[in-house]
Formats: C-alpha cells, structure tokens, sequence
C-alpha cells in the first residue's frame, strides 16, 4: 500500500508507528523480507515482535539493509500504552549502526522514536510518527547525521474497504505523499494497492490469514528502477 500505514495497528506498528501497538491484545510476531530492484546488494530484513503487559505492550524489533560493503542495521525496544479510549502513545529507543568496508569502519549511535495514534470514530484514525528528532550524528564530515523522518496519515475504513492517506517528510528529501487501498473480497483474503510520488512508485499485493498465521506478498514498481517485491509472516498467539 506505498507504505502508508503509520495510522494502522498491528505488530508491523513497531517499524512505522510504536502507537499503533498499544490496541494489541495478544502476544504477535512477525518475520519479513525485501528485495529493493532485485539487486542482492539492496536486500532488507526485519522482525517485530509484540508482547501485551497488564498495562501497555512491550515491543521489541531489528531491521538489516545491505551486503558486506555497505550494511545498516537498527534494533531497539519500545513500549506502547492508551492514554485514553481514543488516543495512544508510542516511544522506541533504538540502537542504530552503519558497516562500510574494512578501508572505511563503522558508525552506531542511539536514536529515539515517538508516535501518537488518534480514533477520531470508529471507523477513521490519524497517527503521527517522528523518528531520530535528536540527530543523531553518524560523521564530522559535513555534519552528516543518521535520517530524520516524520509521518502524518490516515486512514478510513467503509466495510471491506480500508483507505490510507500519508504525508512522509526525510529532512534530507522531498516530501513524499503515499496512498494506500485494501480490500477484503473474501474472508480473510485481502488486496491491496497504493502509489507513492518523490518518486513516483506503484506498488500491489495481497494477504491471506489462516488461523493464527498472516502471509503477505507483495511488490513495488519504479519506473526506472524496475520491481521491489517483499513477504512477511505474522503470528498471532490467539486466532482473530
């Protein structure tokens, strides 16, 4: 869905939202893969993994990008609460490092994120997310830090049909707009679509969910670049 989901709530939450975890009542976890353009050089792999508490969820989660010559790699641990019936809170402290080559080293730092999620009715939610407004510092050189980006979106839901609406902001890059469309034809089995401009990328996929399993499969589309696609797995301890 061009990757507008920080106004949606599930386990995934971890690596766009850390609000969005705070609804969840069961023990869920997830696996996923992509490929960016089918260069192996571009491959990235995460994990979330969400545990509700007496009050609140605990979060915990990893993300790894690259190959030898050039890897990044994000851990960290959050925690997530309602603050009221309609409003929740995120925070997520992470352990964040990039790996060149031997001739160039290693930088890691810590970084934060915060997110905050709004039921606005039933049916329409906003969230919010920022993630590195510290800036953290990765070199001296030119002042180079590690990405600062902020998120605001929506999303509405009318019956089979959810709509996602997202503004993306990288202090470094343009403002990036997403929109997003799932579908539920049949029970259980879900289609999805979004667009995405700066730069313009299309992206597809669906869902199945067999008991206390998800399977996603999907992929984006650049026009230059060629095709991204991407799968997770999720596992929720208690069958929705």
């Amino acid at each position: 869905m061009a990757n507008a989901s920080v106004a949606l709530e599930d386990v995934w939450s971890y690596h766009h939202n850390p609000a969005g975890l705070a609804s969840l009542r069961e023990v869920s976890a997830g696996v996923c893969y992509e490929n960016r353009f089918l260069l192996r050089e571009l491959q990235s792999q995460g994990i979330a993994v969400a545990v509700p508490l007496k009050k609140g969820v605990l979060s915990i989660g990893a993300q790894l990008f690259g190959y030898e010559q050039f890897r990044s790699r994000k851990a960290g641990i959050g925690y997530s609460m309602q603050l009221s019936e309609r409003f929740s809170a995120g925070i997520q402290v992470n352990y964040a490092g990039i790996i060149l080559n031997e001739s160039y080293g290693s930088r890691h730092s810590a970084t934060a994120e915060m997110g905050i999620l709004a039921e606005i009715t039933e049916n329409w939610k906003m969230g919010m997310s920022a993630y590195n407004l510290g800036r953290s510092g990765l070199a001296d050189f030119e002042n180079d830090r590690f990405t600062t980006l902020m998120r605001l979106g929506t999303s509405y839901e009318l019956q089979k049909v959810m709509l996602l609406l997202e503004a993306e902001k990288d202090l470094d890059h343009p403002l990036r707009i997403k929109a997003g469309m799932e579908y539920e034809p049949i029970d259980k089995f879900f289609f999805r679509a979004g667009v995405a401009a700066q730069p313009i990328e299309f992206s597809f996929g669906f869902g199945y969910r067999y008991k206390m399993f998800q399977l996603d499969l999907g992929s984006a589309y650049h026009q230059q670049l060629g095709w991204s696609p991407h799968f997770s797995l999720t596992f929720t301890s208690k069958e929705k």
